[in-house]
């Protein structure tokens, strides 16, 4: 037995009519809780994945949207309008604008319902790390799509057979009615009761598709993530999305981008930026160094008498410009470490050391001190 879906705005954690920007909040939220990277042999995190996933494709498609809102999951099947639920109307059936044109006497006409016509896009998420989104890297990404179906080759119809004319409506999807008002005739366009506003008629249809000439499928796309991606940037991927109906392009897939934090280093756009803890002796004496960097480690010598929050830039080794040429700044700010636990012979030293030095050495220290002093005199 199927095991029922869940609501969509359920599965998001949203209430029904949550805006756009709720909505991609939520599922950035929920694919980075339950991104197969972070749950390695996790069946139970897979399927809540593949769940989010397919949630945000609907709830993110305005058109999807509405028809969830209306109809539920059947208002999403791929089969929905192609057999007689809801009375034998799909969401795609009416054309209000074409109704009101005919019955107000503009004359127009519906578009052809056989031309071709672009596939709607998909969304997924990938998480890479941060090296990976500095330097660039390719990713498999599972995504979920609808494609045209290989046993009829979209069209619909049983292998060996092939779709007809509608009879009733000549191709055109529609059909004019005149009606006798005190106004005189009127006359009105609907979708064709027969073929539904599809203008053929399929009477063998495809066994595996339903006659719709699409199938829901799984699949797997290899990505190229550019060098210098931010957390939280979305890839358009052209074409890789849901296939098109009568020959239409496919749509696009939209890449939610997550960048796993790193242990040192923290992005201010294309700049890294980082803390580097010296000592004392280091600061006052000077000191050769390893800054590291994601090249690894570079040498560096420490002047004598460098202070605390003191800023070190290394050119050009900070994160690739997106799209660009160059590369940002590694900037590594200088902090001093107390040491603790000191021996009594240390402390000695140290405070024969301290002695020693005499209010000359600290200029800022004096100088605070010198405005205290004249600010309570």
């Amino acid at each position: 037995m199927a095991t029922e879906k869940r609501d969509y705005y359920e599965v998001l954690g949203l209430q029904k009519g949550a805006a756009e920007s709720e909505i991609k909040k939520a599922f950035r939220q929920m694919a980075k809780k339950y991104h197969p990277d972070l749950h390695p042999g996790d069946k139970e995190a897979e399927a809540k994945f593949k769940e989010v996933n397919e949630a945000y494709e609907v709830l993110s498609d305005a058109d999807k949207k509405a028809r969830y809102d209306q109809f539920g999951h059947a208002g999403t099947d791929p089969n929905f309008g192609g057999g007689g639920g809801y009375g034998g109307w799909g969401a795609q059936d009416f054309d209000f604008g074409d109704i009101f044109s005919s019955f107000f006497g503009g004359g127009g006409r519906r578009s052809n319902p056989n031309a071709p016509r672009r596939g709607s896009d998909v969304a997924a998420s990938v998480i890479i790390s941060f090296e990976e989104a500095a330097k660039g890297c390719k990713k498999q990404v599972p995504i979920h799509v609808v494609e045209t179906c290989r046993t009829c080759g979209g069209s619909g119809a049983a292998k060996g057979t092939s779709a007809s004319t509608c009879p009733v409506c000549h191709g055109t999807g529609q059909e004019a009615r005149q009606q006798r008002t005190p106004f005189g005739v009127i006359q009105t366009q609907s979708v064709c009761s027969r073929c539904r506003g599809k203008g053929k008629i399929i009477e063998k249809p495809c066994s595996d598709c339903n006659g719709v000439g699409q199938v829901r499928v799984s699949s797997t796309v290899g990505v190229n993530i550019p060098a210098g991606i931010n957390d939280g940037q979305v890839l358009t991927v052209r074409g890789k999305g849901n296939s098109g109906v009568n020959g239409g392009p496919a749509g696009d897939l939209e890449l939610q981008v997550s960048v796993r934090p790193h242990p040192i280093f923290e992005r201010d756009g294309y700049d890294l930026l980082c803390e580097l803890p010296l000592t004392f002796s280091q600061l006052a004496l000077g000191a050769e160094i390893q800054i590291p960097t994601l090249d690894g480690k570079v040498p560096y010598t420490i002047k004598e008498g460098t202070q605390p929050n003191d800023i070190i830039r290394l050119k050009g080794k900070g994160v690739v410009y997106l799209n660009g040429r160059g590369n940002g700044d590694l900037i590594a700010r200088v902090t001093v470490e107390v040491p603790k636990s000191l021996s009594a012979k240390q402390k000695e030293l140290l405070q024969a050391f301290e002695e020693s030095l005499g209010e000359k050495n600290y200029q800022k220290r004096k100088s605070f001190f010198d405005k205290v002093k004249d600010a309570f005199n």
